[in-house]
């Protein structure tokens, strides 16, 4: 992957069009055979919201359900929706992490109660991150796709996790809080709107949260929104993402990761 490949797609020169709008990227994570009915359904719904474009953040074999490249129906639904201008991301590997004796109080609040014991990419060793993502990466490039992301579950990256993506050629990955260019270090702030719906109160503490966090990533350069495949299945959920969609995106521009690193590369001179 060179800068020179990263930097010429042709939806840059889209973006750059409409360089006096900020904007927008609305991921949906955890896409996996599994999961294909309801991502085909939210991005249906995000697409009459005038969102064309997303991150699709694919797990390489989801929960050990097996590799999501073996099947060819899935291959092919993706190899569209990237000729669609789509981006397919690396996300994690099996989405999962075992728990283990011992495990420190704080990392077992970050791999249990908050990611469902899916923090899978939160202490893993280099080597062991490196041989994952170098494998999605192979699997996913003997399908005809061309990811260039990784984002670990939960956003949970170690920092050995992180050299292993740099080593990895990967291009960029994200945290909670912003969007880190790889290739050259660079951080950005952009804080991303997401939903807990794993309880009823988490359901409530995320609607409200929401509408309080929206109005504050208004001004910012990169405006974020992150769905998972259940918050489709909670309508008052659902009726809060697409209605802080609606808000952000009449004065931005949606757009993926890769396309929004790359016009900053370019606008940086990198």
């Amino acid at each position: 992957m060179t800068g020179a490949t990263a930097t010429s797609l042709p939806s840059i020169f889209a973006l750059s069009a409409e360089a006096d709008r900020e904007a927008l990227v609305v991921s949906v994570h955890d896409v996996a055979p599994a999961t294909r009915a309801a991502v085909e359904k939210t991005l249906s719904d995000l697409s009459h919201h005038r969102v064309p474009v997303c991150s699709l953040l694919v797990v390489p074999n989801y929960h050990h359900h097996g590799r999501s490249t073996e099947d060819r129906g899935f291959v092919r639904w993706l190899q569209d929706l990237e000729a669609q201008g789509h981006e397919i991301v690396i996300h994690g590997y099996f989405h999962e992490r075992p728990r283990r004796d011992g495990t420190k109080l704080s990392d077992r609040f970050l791999t249990q109660f908050y990611t469902n014991d899916e923090g899978e990419f939160h202490d893993l060793d280099y080597d062991e991150a490196l041989r994952r993502i170098t494998r999605a990466h192979e699997e996913f490039s003997s399908a005809g796709l061309t990811p260039r992301g990784f984002i670990a579950p939960a956003w949970l990256l170690g920092a050995d996790a992180e050299r292993a993506a740099v080593d990895a050629e990967m291009e960029y990955t994200t945290r909670l809080t912003g969007v880190r260019d790889l290739r050259s270090g660079d951080n950005f702030r952009a804080r991303t709107l997401v939903y807990s719906v794993r309880s009823g109160w988490r359901r409530i503490a995320s609607l409200a949260w929401n509408a309080a966090l929206a109005s504050q990533i208004a001004d910012g350069p990169l405006a974020r929104v992150s769905i998972h495949p259940p918050d489709r299945d909670h309508p008052e959920i659902w009726r809060q993402i697409l209605r802080l969609t609606d808000r952000l995106v009449e004065n931005r521009s949606p757009t993926t990761y890769r396309d929004w690193v790359a016009e900053r590369r370019t606008r940086n001179g990198a």
